[in-house]
């Protein structure tokens, strides 16, 4: 099924035909919520006019208009279409397809091929492609929900040219609903606030949008109107677009995190509330929490760590919905906390120093000799014990003698960290009055 509807006049059509196969467009400029791509300026407009078209792959949430997009690419071409999907398609299935596309370049015609959900075709089977865009048997046109840098070979996609699909905004949902009125003959049996929210649930899906459209119109009794509260329980809520294991799972993480290290406790509790109410794991959650907390709270903040490892032992104890408030607050800790990536910064210099450095011995002065040999060889020779040394500190070099003393932990004047740096300046100070 094509996943945008645009414009296009009514049809007269089968009956049982959904309202989204009735919408589809005829042409790319009866496309809604891509102009910056089917405009009279945008990136397939202009292909089409010079004449030419090159492999593509269309990156975009579901609902977006890829499937009909490419489908009129081919008629606004004279190219023929072939569509498959990599869900239920294997080796045989894309051998089947170019061979027929090859019969047909000998007479004369090229091929565009449409692959939807093609990151789900494994490495093997996506080089597959790369000898028939070659030579020009086919024109390949992928789709994808996922991002394609981490999803297609790189020899795939430096054979073709990225175009990303927007969600629809909420005037091209609008428009879609609308359109879908006058083909029905009929307005939604919506008031005003419901009709919004029905846009809003539609989540820049334009397919869904018309499903759902359908949904109330089949609910409604005759002079029935819904409020948002009865729309809610007609349609049962569509779930949030997210994918655990995709890129909205990604996308929302890594906002979540952003909006916590920007010290943005109104986003950040948004993008948690988010990924609790698309069924998130709530131990994922928590463990990105004490990421955030140690990554960039750290010594800024020293309670901070204590706050995410408590909050999810609390979620452990209450359970959902009660034990969701402690991430909650957590949360609102965390971005509110100063913030200090010092340690993360000074334990990455370590462990590269560590690995440039190669095995070097520590200093013999703090090494323990147990054996008269090593006693002999004066391991431990000449260490001084700091409880007894002046304000305890002896000023004494711990680094191998090769690798002379280095500075990793650099603590900002923020917080906590602002009394660690007067302890580090002091004993910095002590150190080279006592020659150490």
């Amino acid at each position: 099924m094509a996943d945008l509807f645009g414009t296009a006049e009514p049809q007269k059509a089968p009956p049982g035909r959904p309202l989204a196969d009735r919408l589809r467009p005829r042409s790319l400029a009866e496309v809604v919520g891509q102009e910056q791509l089917t405009g009279p300026d945008g990136a397939l407009s202009r292909m089409i006019a010079s004449g030419t078209l090159g492999s593509m792959i269309f990156w975009g949430p579901p609902g977006t208009g890829k499937t009909t997009v490419a489908r009129l690419l081919a008629g606004e071409t004279s190219l023929a279409f072939e569509q498959i999907s990599a869900i239920f398609s294997g080796v045989a299935d894309l051998k089947k397809v170019f061979e027929t596309a090859r019969l047909r370049r000998t007479n004369g015609r090229q091929t565009l091929l449409f692959v939807d959900e093609i990151h789900r075709f494994n490495r093997a089977q996506q080089d597959s492609f790369l000898p028939v865009m070659e030579d020009g048997t086919v024109i390949l046109v992928g789709a994808t929900t996922e991002n394609p840098s981490f999803e297609l070979n790189a020899a795939l996609l430096s054979r073709s040219r990225v175009l990303v699909f927007q969600s629809l905004g909420e005037d091209s949902i609008a428009r879609l609903l609308d359109r879908a009125e006058q083909t029905e003959g009929k307005p939604l049996p919506l008031d005003e606030e419901a009709r919004a929210t029905l846009v809003r649930m539609a989540d820049g899906d334009g397919r869904a949008a018309l499903t759902l459209a359908e949904e109330v119109w089949r609910a409604a009794k005759p002079g029935e109107i819904f409020d948002p509260t009865g729309l809610q329980e007609v349609v049962q809520r569509r779930a949030p677009i997210y994918d655990k294991g995709q890129d909205g799972h990604y996308n929302l993480i890594s906002a979540l995190h952003k909006s916590v290290r920007g010290s943005d406790p109104d986003a950040a509790l948004y993008y948690l509330a988010r990924m609790f109410d698309a069924g998130e794991d709530p131990l994922y959650l928590g463990r990105r929490l004490v990421r955030m907390a140690v990554e960039d709270i750290g010594l800024a903040d020293p309670q901070a760590l204590v706050v995410a490892n408590a909050a999810k032992d609390a979620y452990d104890y209450l359970g959902s919905p009660e034990g969701e408030l402690a991430f909650a607050q957590a949360c609102v800790y965390l971005a509110t906390a100063p913030k200090s990536n010092a340690v993360y910064n000074a334990f990455k210099a370590a462990t590269r120093a560590a690995k440039e450095n190669g095995s070097l011995l520590p200093p013999k002065h703090i090494l323990n000799a147990p054996t008269k040999l090593m006693k002999e060889e004066s391991y431990g020779a000449g260490y001084r014990y700091d409880h007894d040394e002046p304000d305890a500190f002896s000023g004494q070099d711990y680094f191998p003698e090769k690798m002379g003393r280095q500075t990793f932990y650099d603590p900002p004047e923020r917080g906590f960290e602002r009394e660690i740096r007067k302890r580090l300046e002091y004993w910095s100070k002590l150190r080279k009055e006592r020659g150490g």
